[in-house]
């Protein structure tokens, strides 16, 4: 697929941009980490609901993991962009290089150490629509689990407090049973559409802010209510998959600041740039339903999500070319996708299948016109990624053939996965293209009905930026993100717009800018 993934490079001013509140990110590890379900290690015997009521990290509400910084007996949090806020999450200012200080630039609080503080997990949520901060329940249900990892069988409701898994994000069983309106049969009113599919590891399109109003796929960005209502700008992670922002501060001077988006690895940067977080590759959550992310065509919108009921067709069927056993194995399986990429290559509707295409993002699907994955899994010169368009499926039909059974795509597609990911310290993106395989049914441009409906949560979760959470924040420019570790503190700077500035020997700087040396 051809996609508009390295083309957005522009500066954003920060006065095109409106007020609000700094982003979130992770902190580093040097700290003790307090939470609910902490132990109390010098009082083994204390019960788990002492701990909770004796916890200071109770007394704050945080929507990402921060340092407790005590102030005459209140609770602030310190996010790791420099966001600083009361107990009840409104805002107090920036914090940068040991010092707070608060919107007009002026100094609350100095020679403030992270490295003694202790660091707080996430105990609230926030509402991506209306911004309102909503503490989580310290009651937490247990998740149904399943003998079929990765599958849920079970029924109830979201859980509020969520098991979390080594990503951070919580387990796809804490999000409980998916909607009936998942697997409902929409073949008597939708429209008809087709998949085709690549995996080429760039900067997703939503990635990057938009450049103009002329832009209508990326996020709103006239007011942080819009922005988040969009869902933000879809998360991007760097050569080693660590979650990295989206965009960060520019080229900033003292008269001067606005915003550069992170440079995609399709482009000149390579392993210092940005690629897609590997955990966007499918996963199945029934028998019948996984969820995805796909590339839409140019008119399509970041964020939106569609039903897809499978119909056991393929996008170029004819008398004498009729459905493969895969077309016709994938026949009554749902997908609802996600949009987090905008081909330029992807085909609008036609007579036959009007709702037109979804380019299917999977593991081993094919590095299409920008490739980004032969830089992150380094395999040599000669290994076999399979057809640049079509990938692995492809290149075992041209050894097969068109009319091999099921159970020989399938084992010639995962021996293709192991040799490509096996070793690669991706695992998501071996169990993404295994799932080609295995649920999928290695169907080949399959067709389906479509319509749009609400997101689920797991979407959303792996698809909003962790850090840009809101249209401003202070991150200092990075050039080669490749070094960036899970638990790393990014550098901040201290920031104002115009008529803000610190007041400087008795004058104060009309401009826009950023303290730098």
């Amino acid at each position: 697929m051809i996609c508009a993934c390295g083309d957005d490079a522009k500066s954003t001013a920060a006065n095109d941009l409106p007020n609000s509140e700094l982003s979130s990110s992770s902190v580093g590890s040097q700290n003790p980490v307090l939470s609910s379900s902490s132990v109390n290690a010098q009082n083994p015997a204390s019960s788990d609901s002492e701990i909770r009521v004796n916890n200071p990290c109770n007394k704050v509400a945080l929507t990402s993991t921060a340092w407790l910084l005590d102030v005459a007996g209140e609770s602030w949090g310190i996010y790791a962009d420099g966001r600083v806020t009361d107990a009840a999450g409104n805002s107090i200012g920036t914090f940068a290089e040991g010092t707070i200080v608060n919107a007009l630039g002026q100094v609350v609080m100095e020679n403030v150490d992270l490295t003694v503080l202790p660091i707080c997990e996430a105990n609230a949520t926030v509402d991506p629509k209306t911004g309102d901060v909503t503490l989580l329940s310290s009651a937490s249900a247990d998740p149904t689990s399943s003998a079929d990892a990765g599958i849920i069988e079970s029924s109830g409701s979201v859980n509020t407090n969520p098991e979390l898994g080594p990503d951070g994000f919580p387990t796809l069983e804490s999000y409980g049973a998916p909607p009936a309106e998942y697997t409902k049969d929409i073949s008597a009113t939708a429209k008809r559409g087709w998949n085709t599919r690549y995996w080429d590891a760039c900067k997703p399109h939503c990635s990057w802010l938009k450049e103009s109003s002329n832009d209508t796929t990326r996020a709103d960005t006239s007011s942080n209510e819009a922005f988040l209502a969009d869902f933000g700008t879809a998360r991007n992670c760097n050569i080693h998959d660590v979650e990295v922002p989206t965009f960060t501060l520019g080229d900033v001077s003292k008269a001067w600041f606005g915003y550069n988006g992170t440079r995609s690895a399709c482009g000149d940067e390579k392993e210092k740039g940005v690629f897609t977080c590997t955990d966007m590759a499918p996963i199945q959550v029934t028998e019948n339903l996984s969820y995805g992310y796909v590339a839409g065509t140019a008119n399509s919108k970041c964020g939106k999500c569609y039903h897809l009921q499978y119909d056991g067709h393929f996008a170029n069927e004819m008398e004498n070319n009729p459905p493969r056993e895969t077309h016709k194995a994938l026949k009554g399986k749902h997908m609802i996708v996600m949009a987090s990429n905008i081909g330029m290559d992807v085909a609008g509707g036609n007579p036959n299948l009007p709702a037109g295409q979804f380019d299917l993002m999977v593991p081993g699907g094919g590095v299409g016109a920008f490739d980004a994955l032969t830089t992150q899994v380094k395999k040599g010169s000669d290994f076999n990624w399979g057809a640049g368009f079509g990938g692995f499926l492809t290149e075992c039909q041209n050894q097969l053939g068109y009319d091999a059974t099921l159970v020989e795509y399938q084992t010639c597609i995962k021996g293709m996965c192991d040799a490509a990911f096996g070793d690669a310290g991706l695992p998501n993106l071996l169990r993404g293209c295994h799932w080609f395989a295995d649920w999928y049914m290695a169907a080949d441009n399959p067709t389906y009905y479509i319509e749009e409906v609400e997101c689920p949560q797991y979407l959303i979760d792996h698809y909003m930026s962790r850090y840009n959470t809101s249209l401003e924040n202070n991150f200092k420019k990075v050039t080669d993100w490749s070094t960036f570790k899970e638990g790393d503190v990014l550098d901040t700077l201290h920031c104002w717009k115009a008529g803000e500035a610190p007041p400087e020997n008795g004058w104060q700087n009309p401009s826009a800018g950023c303290d730098v040396e």
